[in-house]
């Protein structure tokens, strides 16, 4: 009995060592596996790093090219701007030019017109046919010109508008009359519909588009009329020139608003201008606000309209004229005309005496004062040129001769310069106003206006 215990502890002995024999195996076991993991995870994290290092290079080496480029397109922009703003400068320079220099263009061109119109009133029958051949040479050579000085002026931003209150009919009238006589040179007939009207505009810009779309009708009509007429529409006034003339097709017609553009021209029709009208009245119709409206259908006429804001109704004004003839008022008028140009004072000599004025012309102030009395003499109207010797100008003489006299004399101011600031100052001075080069129908007409008021 005691020997079978014996032996039974023996076992349970030997069970319990090799259970320690076990676990100790078991835990050697869990603690070679932690030991395979952490090794495991430490290779992955070394490649981790590797591919990371390798991917920073990448990056790093793809981000200086970026910005060697970005670099590299940054100077390219700064010298394209660069080069844009020299030619920005190289063209404002131009137009400045042109503009400041308008007066210098137009002084001959005024005087050979002057000259022309005098010399039509003197020639024969038998030469009436060369004289227009001159004054349409002229003609051409004024509008070209004027045209080339008129962009250069809106591109340099030196016309700028001076919004007023006035009569449709003060504006319309004057053009009717005076494009009455160009559309009869064409053997055409120009008709008027007055309107009562008033608007709020720049009055000489308006007048210069429709002008232009008044030359345009003309030069573009062959046979048959043109027709200058208002009509109202809501809070605004159309001004409309209609013609029967070439007509445009519809698929050019956005195209003829742009730069030297004329669209199709007929043989039969020998026109020398330049394709910028259109794009004169696109420019001042933006510059004030105003929408244009173009109606034509080929081979039958055109409709350009402007539509002009209207005003309240002021106080009627009537244009003065003459019974019969602007003549009537002219002939034994005492005229003084002061302009530093000595063929502009012959030519306007030439012109006024032919109308039966009464003329005295000088160089200066200095020299009028000494033909006239030291400007005690009679006279009933002064022209004067804005610019006149260096260091002064129109307004300067007209002050000097005024100031010497009892009764101020009213006064005409001939200028090639549009600006703003002369206009209003002229405006404000209570002078009238004539822009060269002279159209001596307008003049006649201006010069009868203000003899009859005075």
């Amino acid at each position: 009995m005691s020997e079978l215990k014996a032996q039974l502890a023996a076992l349970l002995a030997s069970e319990q060592k090799l259970k320690r024999i076990n676990a100790a195996l078991i835990e050697r076991i869990e603690g070679e596996g932690r030991v395979s993991d952490a090794f495991a995870a430490f290779a992955h994290s070394v490649t981790l790093a590797e591919q990371v290092r390798e991917r920073t290079f990448e990056l790093t080496r793809v981000n200086e090219e970026l910005r060697r480029e970005i670099d590299e397109r940054t100077r390219m922009e700064a010298r394209l701007r660069e080069a844009k703003h020299e030619a920005e400068q190289a063209n404002l320079s131009k137009t400045k030019f042109l503009a400041a220099v308008s007066h210098d263009l137009l002084q001959p061109l005024n005087a050979a017109q002057l000259f022309c119109a005098a010399l039509a009133e003197r020639v024969p029958d038998s030469a009436q046919n060369l004289m227009n051949n001159i004054s349409h040479a002229l003609d051409d050579v004024e509008s070209l010109l004027g045209t080339l000085i008129a962009m250069s002026k809106l591109d340099a931003g030196v016309i700028k508008p001076d919004i007023s209150r006035f009569a449709a009919s003060d504006l319309l009238h004057n053009l009717a009359c005076e494009y009455r006589v160009v559309a009869a040179r064409s053997g055409l007939r120009l008709d008027f519909v007055q309107s009562r009207a008033w608007l709020h505009s720049d009055p000489q810009l308006l007048a210069r588009i429709v002008r232009n779309l008044l030359s345009n009708a003309i030069r573009y009509t062959l046979n048959g009329r043109v027709l200058l007429g208002c009509r109202r529409k809501g809070r605004f006034l159309s001004i409309e020139v209609w013609d029967s003339g070439i007509g445009i097709a519809k698929e050019r017609q956005q195209e003829i608003f742009q730069e030297f553009n004329r669209g199709e021209i007929p043989a039969n029709l020998a026109d020398r201008g330049l394709g910028l009208g259109l794009s004169i009245v696109d420019k001042i119709a933006h510059m004030l606000g105003h929408r244009i409206r173009l109606h034509s259908v080929l081979g039958k006429g055109s409709c350009f309209a402007v539509e002009v804001p209207m005003a309240r109704s002021g106080e009627r004004r009537t244009i003065t004229q003459a019974s019969g003839s602007p003549l009537e008022w002219l002939r034994g008028a005492r005229i003084w005309v002061l302009d530093n140009d000595a063929s502009i004072c012959a030519a306007m000599r030439t012109l006024l005496e032919g109308w039966g004025c009464r003329v005295v012309t000088a160089l200066s102030a200095e020299d009028l004062a000494r033909q006239v009395d030291n400007f005690h003499a009679e006279a009933d109207l002064l022209l004067v040129d804005y610019h006149l010797e260096e260091g002064s100008n129109g307004i300067e003489a007209i002050r000097t001769i005024n100031a010497r006299r009892a009764q101020p004399l009213p006064v005409l101011m001939i200028t090639a310069n549009h600006s703003h600031e002369l206009r209003q100052q002229v405006r404000a001075l209570g002078f009238g106003l004539l822009h060269k080069p002279l159209r001596p129908m307008k003049l006649k007409t201006l010069m009868s206006h203000w003899l009859g008021k005075r």
